[in-house]
């Protein structure tokens, strides 16, 4: 006799917008604020030092904490998850947690954003616990501009072997996230395609943002999006493909010649606020609404003090209501005013 196989019900919905009618849909799950790299356009060395203080585990999210939230934020209408970092496979025991977020009704998409040293490691396991792809982030290819990039930890070595270890393992799609800066890397963007076109691999140039307050941000070293794309263009003819879904971020384009695609991250010269549908969570349960948001909504202490899920859905949707943030588009503005915005190792990217 077979028996059929229950599927799980999906839990209701109850959909939640902005003030500018931006829909909840994807989720940014920071699962750790440390990271074995220090990328000065991120955590810079110097200020990122052996005596920082990072969280202590107690007060980090624990997994079953990570999950009720998630749970909540579902409800409210998010069906894409991201975890995120710091450098998210620090944190022990990840692929069992990504084991219960796949697991999770109403969940269409879970990913991992890595530098890539520890993947080589972890790439089998993440798979098995039903992992569906990954993005890397990975600089230069040229060993000392990575070693300037990453604060002079890891190799490119470390980098290529998590990425092959990945395809092995049948992540799908690998995206590779490069960060560009003016006079440091942009004379190398031609090499990155050249390496990654035709494997699958597809390789994202993302602008140089004014992430957190310790970067020391020089508009001087933003490289247009667009005079990458013409550079690239020039070479390898491109075509541009449509959106895969609402609220994309990166602008993509396929190689006319069938070398695969690339895309474009361009907060700074192209923002995206207006259909952004993107929430962070930080690792110790601070709701934040975006990635240039100063302050977030503490969810930890009124979960750890006995807050019922109608509590705790009551002011993850009040936060979503509120929200007006399109900090991209009033970049030079609030800078001007001296907006302060939490750090990207915080709450992830």
């Amino acid at each position: 006799m077979v028996t059929a196989r229950v599927q799980p019900l999906l839990p209701r919905r109850r959909l939640v917008h902005d003030t500018l009618g931006r829909p909840l849909r994807d989720l940014r799950l920071s699962v750790i604020d440390r990271c074995n790299f220090r990328c000065p356009y991120c955590m810079p060395r110097e200020r990122f030092h052996d005596q920082y203080r990072f969280l202590k585990s107690s007060e980090r999210l624990d997994f079953i904490e990570l999950l009720r939230l998630t749970r909540l934020f579902v409800q409210l209408g998010v069906v894409k998850l991201r975890v995120t970092g710091g450098e998210p496979l620090l944190r022990a025991g990840l692929a069992d947690l990504v084991g219960d977020l796949t697991s999770l009704p109403g969940i269409e998409d879970v990913a991992l954003t890595t530098n890539g040293v520890l993947l080589a490691q972890h790439a089998a396991e993440l798979r098995a616990a039903g992992l569906q792809r990954v993005t890397v982030s990975l600089d230069s290819l040229d060993p000392a501009v990575f070693a300037q990039m990453s604060g002079g930890f890891g190799s490119v070595d470390d980098v290529l072997a998590g990425i092959h270890a990945a395809q092995r393992a049948g992540l799908s799609p690998i995206k590779l996230n490069a960060v560009v800066q003016r006079g440091v890397n942009d004379h190398q963007v031609l090499d990155l395609v050249e390496h990654f076109r035709g494997t699958g691999v597809i390789v994202r140039f993302i602008e140089y943002m004014d992430v957190g307050n310790r970067n020391d941000w020089n508009r001087e070293r933003v490289v247009p999006s667009q005079q990458l794309l013409e550079r690239i263009a020039a070479r390898w003819p491109l075509s541009a493909l449509d959106p895969a879904y609402p609220g994309e971020v990166a602008r993509r384009y396929a190689f006319d010649d069938g070398g695969g695609e690339l895309g474009f991250i361009s907060s700074v010269t192209q923002p995206f606020c207006g259909d952004c549908s993107r929430a962070r969570l930080s690792s110790d349960g601070k709701f934040y609404s975006c990635l240039f948001a100063a302050d977030g909504t503490d969810l930890r202490a009124p979960m750890r003090g006995g807050a019922s899920d109608e509590e705790l859905l009551a002011l993850i949707r009040g936060a979503w209501e509120r929200r007006s943030d399109r900090y991209s588009e009033l970049r030079d503005n609030l800078r001007a005013r001296g907006v302060q915005h939490v750090e990207m190792n915080y709450v992830g990217g």
